[in-house]
């Protein structure tokens, strides 16, 4: 029995080694995470598949890091592993550390990547030590640089797109229609470098007298606040007409928070798109789940910035199945409208993308803020309001397409001390959109891999009193169901005890009577 035992325990143990080595050899991994983070996407698949030329990536990582940062180390070699077998060995990496003297530091310098500081705890003191985590991808004479890899899915994105943005040859270009009051390229400088891997942006201002080009295959209309003339439009119906692609995030309303009124807008394009088949409606989608504002509050002699919820902020976080919301867990609109369908062009399909939360409602515009009201349950009496969609032409020569967002500031982030940074997935939605129209939606998979916004699901009073009183005595009748199961298991070992010696002394007795009538 014993000599089976080992016999089992040590066939076992080389069946271990021996899938691991093969794992090893192989580069297999057992991919777990919810997001797949260490499996490939298809995207960075498609790229490696179509590198006609070697890509070079040098590593510089510093050595002897803390087990948390030499993680991240790890991952990326193991990255970059998987990146040459699926490449046919076309993408080639070394790792250099440029802690070993100043000459390979200075280089990682003048390529662009910053050491960062880390606290290190040793003997119960806190050291600082400078450590490199980043890499540079070369094609030729062509160079991307990834000042700081960040762990997780972020890794692969940021590597995949590197590659993929020295290796295309033509970049098509992405047209910004200006001219009425819309958001510059430099206004929009986020989404401007997110589009800037795969596309060449550009301006396009629309006069009386000038056309949009045309080697532009998508134009964007971003936050118009200027009338648009007819001119304009029809110079935009002859670009879908052609084949063109079209983007358009504008506000049918507007809201000041310094007099907190909020007011409809008309600039030409809300008529204009009730003709190509949806009305954005000039009213305030209002949402349970949304964002908040610093207002400022006297306490006492002092001024307090406070923090308030404002429902005319949602966080849209439910989106339909298609290409340009594929990933994305949470957006943040502002002063965002209701768009509906208006069918009256059967060859016209409406899809709508982008959707309110379960508690929300619309308030018809013009619409004065109360910011000290007090939201209930019972004022949020619609769901999912439609706040973005897309149109699709069906049939003719020339297929159209247009993406539409109610709400024109949302991928704007401003200039100098006004800008701000943006949540992420507003970027993602605009870059995403414009993969979908340009037909390139290879990366779209990839940019959203690994979000990490979860909004936090509301409760209603009743559920919260609930889990209050589950919690606090969940734990006390575990203990008692425990205290009593224990009680009658050692109540039942006695009784079982009690028996054993009852037995035994009942079968003694016979032979102790019997001598004793013997010696009689």
């Amino acid at each position: 029995m014993t000599s089976k035992f080992y016999t089992t325990t040590a066939l076992i143990i080389g069946i271990l080694i021996l899938l691991n080595l093969l794992a090893s050899q192989y580069h297999a991994r057992l991919d777990l995470t919810e997001d797949r983070q260490y499996t490939l996407s298809e995207a960075t698949k498609n790229v490696l598949r179509n590198l006609e030329e070697p890509v070079t990536v040098k590593a510089y990582f510093s050595k002897e890091l803390p087990p948390n940062i030499a993680k991240t180390r790890d991952d990326f070699q193991n990255l970059l592993v998987e990146y040459a077998n699926r490449s046919d060995d076309q993408v080639l990496f070394e790792f250099i550390n440029p802690n070993e003297n100043e000459s390979i530091e200075q280089e990682a310098l003048q390529h662009g990547i910053q050491p960062v500081l880390l606290d290190i705890r040793e003997k119960d003191q806190i050291t600082n030590q400078k450590a490199f985590l980043g890499a540079t991808i070369e094609l030729g004479d062509k160079k991307e640089v990834i000042p700081f890899v960040n762990p997780g899915a972020a890794m692969e994105f940021a590597l995949t797109t590197a590659i993929k943005k020295i290796s295309i040859t033509v970049k098509p270009t992405i047209g910004f229609i200006t001219g009425h009051g819309e958001a510059s390229i430099a206004e929009m400088n986020e989404v401007n470098n997110a589009l800037n891997v795969l596309y060449q942006t550009t301006e396009v201002r629309l006069t009386d007298t000038t056309d949009i080009p045309d080697d532009i295959k998508t134009l964007a209309l971003i936050r118009p606040t200027d009338s648009i003339p007819p001119a304009h439009l029809e110079k935009i119906d002859k670009f879908l007409a052609r084949g063109g692609r079209l983007l358009i995030a504008f506000n049918r309303v507007h809201g000041d928070l310094r007099s907190f009124y909020g007011y409809p807008l008309n600039t030409g394009i809300e008529t204009w798109l009730q003709q190509k088949g949806a009305e954005v409606v000039d009213n305030f989608v209002v949402d349970a789940q949304c964002g908040s504002f610093s207002m400022p509050q006297q306490f006492g002699a002092f001024m307090i910035q406070t923090q308030v919820s404002f429902p005319y902020v949602p966080i849209i976080s439910t989106f339909s199945n298609h290409p340009a919301t594929q990933g994305l867990d949470g957006l943040m609109l502002e002063f965002a409208s209701e768009i509906r369908p208006n069918g009256r062009d059967s060859t016209v399909k409406f899809t709508p993308l982008a959707f309110s939360s379960d508690l929300s409602a619309a308030q018809p515009a013009p619409q004065y803020f109360d910011v000290n009201k007090k939201w209930e349950e019972s004022d949020f009496t619609r769901q999912k309001i439609t706040v973005a969609a897309s149109l699709e032409r069906i049939g003719g020569e020339n297929d159209s397409r247009m993406m539409i967002i109610a709400d024109g500031d949302f991928p704007v982030n401003g200039m100098g001390q006004q800008a701000r940074k943006l949540q992420g997935d507003n970027i993602n939605l605009v870059v995403n959109g414009i993969d979908w129209l340009t037909d390139d939606t290879g990366l779209i998979e990839l940019r959203t891999k690994g979000a990490a916004f979860r909004p936090i699901q509301k409760l209603d009073d009743t559920v919260k009193t609930i889990l209050k009183y589950v919690n606090f005595l969940l734990p006390v009748v575990l203990v008692v169901v425990y205290g009593v199961v224990r009680a009658q298991n050692n109540r039942s070992i006695r009784r079982k005890r009690m028996n054993e010696r009852y037995i035994a002394s009942a079968k003694v007795k016979p032979e102790n009577q019997f001598e004793h009538e013997q010696v009689q």
